[in-house]
């Protein structure tokens, strides 16, 4: 009895934490820095800092690369901690370390592990258009776990699938971006023309979203794993290290700008947060709480 009364209280306190919000979606573009969306033609983006709360100086985690700070984005932990320092990572460098009290060869729990252990009747699904994006994750954790060409087919099948099975929790990654600033430059033309189809593909999972019926009860999460300067990335400078941090749906501030300081890490505990669930204690990071109504 204890125990039904102890589980009723948590999903009560989840259900008033996250004021009605039953679906959340986080929207990640590789290499999407704040002065990209502040210079391109972004109706949508607007549109979420506009009716949730934002900030643009957000911050990666050093170094600048993708795969260390995509893993600090779902690992709620910096690289000293998880371990994960170059896109040179690979799933067979962890079989000597033991973390988070995981015997060894196992992975740094992510936020799609923690929420499946807690959460099991919820549907979670990762699409993503960088092939090495989901060496990062807890594949178990998925309902699905899909790779596609580029960017475009990656929205596609998003959509579709949001249609057909409305997920609690899906999480997208775009790379196009990142290509953009590394063949054209950060700062020219071409790449804010990749944020404004950025902002696009945001346009296709809110319209799924509408089309599903679920759009009301969604929280959107709109973020980047780095900056970049010239054709590079890695390094520390603010060009580099800056990130958009947006949030909107139900329970989250409309309007509201963030004062308080947002590292990467930060958003796997805020996820957490949400769906009411416990994080791990090796986790560093700490959710956004100021954001929440």
């Amino acid at each position: 009895m204890k125990g039904i009364i102890s589980l009723v209280f948590l999903f009560l306190c989840a259900v008033a934490f996250s004021q009605n919000a039953t679906h959340v979606v986080v929207l990640g573009f590789d290499g999407m820095s704040p002065n990209g969306i502040k210079n391109a033609n972004t109706p949508n983006f607007d549109e979420l800092v506009k009716n949730g709360s934002h900030t643009f100086h957000a911050h990666a985690v050093m170094p600048t690369s993708s795969s260390s700070n995509w893993a600090s984005m779902i690992m709620g932990a910096p690289p000293k901690k998880h371990g994960i320092f170059t896109n040179k990572w690979d799933r067979i460098d962890g079989r000597k370390q033991t973390f988070c009290g995981r015997r060894k060869g196992r992975l740094w729990p992510t936020v799609f592990g923690v929420i499946r252990n807690q959460r099991r009747h919820l549907k979670i699904a990762c699409f993503h258009d960088w092939g090495r994006f989901g060496r990062l994750t807890d594949r178990y954790a998925f309902n699905r776990l899909e790779s596609s060409i580029n960017e475009m087919r990656t929205a596609r099948r998003a959509a579709h699938y949001i249609k057909r099975k409305k997920p609690d929790f899906l999480f997208l990654h775009f790379d196009h971006v990142d290509h953009a600033g590394h063949m054209l430059g950060h700062g020219t033309p071409e790449y804010f023309k990749a944020v404004e189809v950025a902002d696009s593909l945001a346009g296709v999972i809110i319209n799924a979203l509408k089309q599903a019926g679920i759009f009301e009860n969604t929280i959107i999460l709109v973020t980047a794993d780095h900056g970049g300067i010239g054709k590079g990335h890695g390094g520390p400078t603010l060009e580099e290290v800056e990130i958009p941090w947006i949030i909107s749906g139900p329970g989250i501030k409309k309007g509201f700008e963030i004062t308080e300081p947002v590292e990467t890490f930060y958003t796997a505990p805020t996820l957490t947060k949400i769906f009411g669930v416990t994080p791990p204690d090796c986790w560093t990071g700490k959710p956004v709480l100021s954001v929440f109504e």
